[in-house]
């Protein structure tokens, strides 16, 4: 039988995938296979599924799985690196804005979103201090945001009694985490994407208070509060290459 979580592995060609097992929702038989954007590869079956069974299943989709890496793996190439100057386009909740640098040693320095754009102030046009800037900004707004849609989605999570502490941590593979003590812990860079996803990431964690591991219940549960889960899921993934190189 099959550990959920557990890491298995094929060969295709000259190089070696790993790909993650996941329990499979509901009493279908049917193996399904997901790629995400940072190349990470999860197959979701059935744990009591044979081990040898799984494996010629993975297999026959070997080569698309491979051509889903080569993609993500080069628009991951593709993407240029941050310069922080004007005429760039920022992410936030899901929309992009155009980055404008001023130079003032008057105006107080900060970040706006003024007429559609990222206006950053300064006293001196240096990278560093652009980036430090925007940090700031997002990291507050970020706080503002995830507040007000914990608010939300906590009409939805009837199993939590009492609105869960927030903590702002950057992380470059996690979007969120939620601790046994009801703490949790959100991502900055989140607050680039969509509120629809943000809520997803929210309630995941919300349902980690009631079932810790990703069991079949836990995702029999997010079904019920959040049906469409998996659309917002995989929105989120498309987006992630984009925004954590737009990451501060």
């Amino acid at each position: 039988m099959l550990n959920n979580h557990e890491t298995l592995s094929f060969a295709y060609g000259d190089e070696v995938i790993e790909f993650e097992v996941n329990a499979k929702l509901g009493d279908s038989s049917k193996i399904s296979i997901k790629v995400a954007s940072d190349c990470k590869v999860q197959v979701f079956t059935p744990l009591d599924i044979e081990h040898t069974q799984l494996m010629n299943a993975v297999k026959k989709r070997s080569r698309w799985i491979y051509q889903q890496l080569c993609v993500f793996r080069e628009q991951t190439q593709l993407i240029t690196p941050r310069q922080y100057v004007s005429g760039e386009s920022h992410y936030y909740l899901g929309k992009q804005y155009q980055l404008k640098v001023i130079e003032s040693a008057k105006e107080i320095q900060g970040v706006k979103l003024l007429r559609g754009k990222l206006q950053v102030t300064l006293r001196k046009k240096e990278v560093q201090k652009v980036k430090d800037l925007l940090a700031q900004w997002y990291r507050v707004r970020a706080k503002d945001v995830f507040t007000k849609r914990i608010t939300c989605m906590i009409d939805q999570a009837l199993w939590v009694s009492a609105t869960p502490s927030l903590r702002l941590l950057n992380m470059q593979t996690q979007w969120g985490n939620c601790s046994p003590t009801g703490m949790l812990t959100l991502n900055p860079y989140l607050v680039k994407a969509p509120t629809q996803c943000i809520d997803y990431v929210i309630l995941h964690e919300l349902c980690h208070l009631a079932e810790h591991n990703h069991s079949e219940r836990f995702y029999y549960l997010m079904s019920q509060v959040m049906p469409d889960w998996e659309k917002r899921k995989n929105y989120l993934d498309g987006m992630a290459v984009r925004i954590f190189n737009d990451a501060i």
